[in-house]
């Protein structure tokens, strides 16, 4: 995957200002707890389905470690990006709305552009089946995860280079 040409968007360029500010670079530094205390909020890990409550994360405690890591990314866009309760009275189009942008935030927190970019460099891994399962092992993802993601990144390489030959 060349993605020397890659422009990224807007959520890739939050997350790495997210990131920067926490002065985490390698996916070696991704720790639920660390970067919680580090923004201060709250993490509990209780027996029932994750979700935000007051500001506070709580993350299904019965979930694997790949799993509450993707869950707490989830729930912390909820916390960082979004406003209001969404057990009361949210329209249903807007709740499926901020779902799914705290879906597409999730992937890009779990396994940001920045470090990709250089994993996939550094360990000169060229196709999603060959990536998958070092980026489930290097970013601590499920399979659906680490594909999903990959599947997105390869993506925007193909409109980054769409926008380099529109230019040329």
């Amino acid at each position: 995957m060349n993605h020397l040409n890659y422009h990224t968007t807007l959520l890739e360029d939050t997350v790495k200002k997210i990131y920067s500010h926490l002065d985490i670079y390698h996916p070696r530094q991704l720790d639920t707890l660390e970067i919680a205390n580090s923004l201060d909020i709250k993490v509990h890990f209780i027996n029932i389905s994750s979700r935000t409550y007051k500001g506070e994360i709580i993350i299904d405690s019965r979930l694997s470690p790949e799993e509450q890591w993707e869950d707490f990314a989830h729930e912390l866009c909820h916390v960082l990006l979004q406003y209001g309760n969404q057990i009361i009275n949210l329209d249903s189009l807007f709740l499926k709305y901020q779902e799914w942008k705290a879906n597409n935030f999730a992937l890009h927190f779990c396994v940001p552009t920045f470090m990709l970019q250089k994993s996939l460099l550094i360990h000169k891994i060229a196709s999603i089946p060959e990536a998958i399962p070092f980026i489930k092992n290097q970013y601590n993802v499920t399979d659906e995860i680490a594909e999903k993601r990959l599947i997105h990144f390869r993506n925007q390489l193909q409109i980054s280079k769409l926008h380099s030959v529109e230019r040329s």
